[in-house]
């Protein structure tokens, strides 16, 4: 393969892209920040719920691939045809050896330690020694692989649930925004009886469904499906996803904590957590229970004398 490489401004880098990929039938295009790694750099997007300050960086470096030097060639030429009296120029044009990009890929996910015992763990990687519980998942579609703090905060604590003086009741479980499902089936590894994995995305629902099968946990045990499968009350409700999201949906998950059950939340930034605990005020008392990298998991219990009709 034969990579080429161009450095091109804002302005012209999505049809330059365009011209790659679709005419050109480049193997694949990437974007980069032309000043990354040097004081001009500038982030592209924003913080978590926050829209991107900019739609591209002033200068990018496109690199395409082609699986001949005649076919590079050819896209040099075009993209400095159409796009060189905008700015677009060459930077290089080399070969790329051979990898085994399946197995570079496998590389960059290892085993993720949610606590000494509980372990998340690619299909192709060995079980740590100590592990006793489990989980197989791999990188998909949906989000959730272990990997980010507010996934780890969140399968923690249920970890955590057997250790407790008094441990939250499993035998339903909620997990709103299931994305991959992987709470959902971190749920099922610590004992729960009966779990919902909701989502608004079908691919998250199916990627749940699929999750669950390989982790030997039974569709009677674990029911994906969209949001209006949720009914009822559950003993624990968990529910990662974003500030504001978790804001807006402040009556609808709190109803659904039964009296004496847990809301367990987190895609939080520790600087939204006061107004995340401000949504929840008129009827739960929501406080930090985790904290790791800057994201805080948020916690409350209703109490078990709460009547049914205190709820919203």
């Amino acid at each position: 393969m034969f990579e080429l490489v161009l450095r091109a401004p804002a302005a012209v880098v999505e049809p330059l892209s365009d011209l790659l990929m679709d005419e050109l039938e480049a193997l694949s295009v990437s974007v980069e920040d032309a000043d990354a790694d040097t004081e001009a750099e500038r982030a592209l997007f924003g913080e978590p719920g926050m829209p991107a300050p900019a739609p591209g960086w002033d200068r990018s470096t496109l690199k395409a691939l082609f699986d001949s030097e005649a076919a590079a060639e050819q896209a040099a030429a075009l993209a400095l045809a159409n796009f060189g009296e905008q700015g677009a120029h060459v930077q290089a044009l080399h070969r790329v050896e051979e990898q085994d990009w399946v197995r570079l890929t496998q590389s960059q996910f290892a085993p993720v330690e949610i606590t000494p015992e509980f372990w998340v763990v690619p299909s192709w990687h060995e079980v740590p020694p100590g592990a006793r519980q489990v989980m197989r998942l791999d990188p998909g579609l949906a989000f959730g692989t272990g990997t980010h703090p507010t996934t780890r905060m969140c399968l923690r604590w249920l970890a955590r649930q057997h250790t407790q003086a008094s441990p939250a009741d499993l035998s339903r479980v909620l997990d709103y925004g299931c994305g991959s499902g992987i709470l959902a089936i971190g749920a099922a590894l610590v004992g729960a009886d009966s779990i919902d994995a909701v989502d608004i995305d079908p691919a998250a629902v199916q990627s749940s469904v699929e999750n669950a099968r390989r982790n030997g946990v039974p569709e009677s045990r674990l029911r994906a499906g969209l949001p209006s499968q949720a009914q009822g009350t559950y003993g624990v409700v968990l529910a990662n996803i974003l500030a504001t999201p978790l804001k807006l949906l402040a009556p609808l998950l709190a109803a659904h904590v039964a009296p004496g059950g847990w809301l367990v939340m987190a895609g939080i930034l520790a600087r939204q957590a006061d107004e995340v605990s401000a949504a929840y005020a008129p009827w739960l008392q929501v406080q930090v229970a985790d904290e790791e990298e800057g994201w805080v998991l948020m916690c409350a219990q209703r109490p078990a004398d709460s009547a049914r009709t205190s709820q919203p």
